[in-house]
């Protein structure tokens, strides 16, 4: 393994993401609230570039039987990625996927020293 700088910190601002070449594959970085994390970018369906996906949130509901009511949050922004080929969904914080349980994005370690963010692959 080695460690790779991708680029300054200030330039991938929080819920912003890029795509790198290290090592002849793809990863994926992103800022997720000022916590970096990296992927490979393929998708565990077909291969599919999972990191060239979407970003988007949940939209969680709560059901009131008393009320017979059912509200609703649209939350963690930013924080889920949809492979643009197929459309399974995976969080970026953990990289589980939430489309099929027990599948996860192929993750590397991310530091930031000196200002530039640091991948190991």
């Amino acid at each position: 393994m080695a460690t790779h700088s991708v680029v300054d910190a200030d330039e991938l601002a929080p819920g912003d993401h890029l795509v790198v070449e290290l090592e002849g594959k793809e990863i994926g970085v992103y800022n997720i609230d000022g916590d970096y994390y990296a992927y490979t970018n393929w998708c565990a369906h077909q291969s599919g570039p999972v990191c060239e996906g979407p970003t988007s949130g949940f939209l969680e509901a709560e059901f009131d039987r008393d009320q017979m009511e059912t509200t609703t949050e649209y939350v963690r922004e930013g924080e889920i990625v949809a492979c643009p080929w197929h459309g399974w969904e995976f969080d970026l914080v953990t990289g589980e996927c939430h489309s099929k349980p027990g599948v996860q994005l192929i993750s590397h370690d991310v530091d930031v020293e000196d200002g530039e963010i640091h991948v190991t692959v």
